[in-house]
């Protein structure tokens, strides 16, 4: 199939074959990654390190952040703008209906619900800080992410892909780091703690994306050929306080 390279707003009210599940796959990787991994923290012994200790949720935010550069890669800003979107207010719902299942009284003449109860609330009691946290360092670390995805591709000329990859992560996944972990801990934490989670979650996630890239080639290159196109974010409206394309 001919790979068609076009500005992003030539290609308004065009439908994909992909694009809907790859939005699909993005924001099941956030849930998981703000419901499953949080909850545990676990440790490995790495050669030349030692004991290194991570949260859990750390296997699935290079993930994300896989499939944000693969939506903006293959479908442009616009079309990543949305499913950006679509994982905040995911994220949003999925916290709030945890609250109220929280909140609801258990029954009594459950057994199970002895031990059910406090471990429900181990694992999705998080404090307004940390939650506040959360929602808004993914907010702004996936926006800067695929602002800098799209505007390197430009100026790039669509060469490179490697560079925009891991060149659009560092910028998001520093954003990400120094809203998340100062707005949740900042004052609970010591300050060296603090600055040493902030250094080894940034460096893992970027570690992360760039031993992803031949995955990443992979995957674009196939979405590209089967979509057809190869969006320019030329005349791109930048701004993420809307949802069309």
């Amino acid at each position: 199939m001919v790979i068609a390279r076009l500005p992003a707003e030539a290609l308004h009210g065009r439908r994909f074959h992909y694009y809907d599940l790859i939005s699909v796959g993005f924001v099941t990787v956030l849930l998981c990654s703000n419901l499953i991994g949080p909850a545990k923290v676990c440790e490995l012994d790495l050669p030349l390190v030692g004991a290194v200790s991570f949260g859990a949720g750390n296997l699935f935010f290079p993930i994300g952040y896989i499939f944000g550069d693969v939506l903006t890669e293959v479908y442009g800003y616009a079309r990543a703008r949305r499913v950006i979107w679509a994982g905040f207010f995911a994220l949003a719902f999925a916290t709030l209906m945890s609250r109220v299942i929280l909140a609801l009284p258990p029954d009594p003449d459950e057994p199970f619900n002895t031990a059910l109860q406090p471990a429900l609330e181990t694992v999705f009691d998080n404090t307004w800080r940390v939650v506040a946290a959360s929602m808004l360092a993914y907010w702004a670390g996936d926006f800067v992410n695929s602002y800098v995805m799209a505007k390197m591709k430009v100026w790039t000329e669509g060469r490179y892909l490697w560079m925009r990859t891991i060149g659009s992560t560092v910028a998001g996944q520093g954003v990400d780091s120094l809203i998340m972990y100062p707005v949740a801990f900042a004052g609970v934490w010591s300050a060296d703690s603090l600055w040493a989670v902030i250094a080894f979650n940034f460096l893992f996630k970027t570690t992360y994306e760039a031993l992803a890239t031949p995955l990443t080639y992979a995957v674009v290159g196939f979405l590209k050929r089967r979509e057809g196109v190869d969006v320019y974010d030329v005349h791109t409206d930048f701004t993420p306080f809307r949802l069309e394309d």
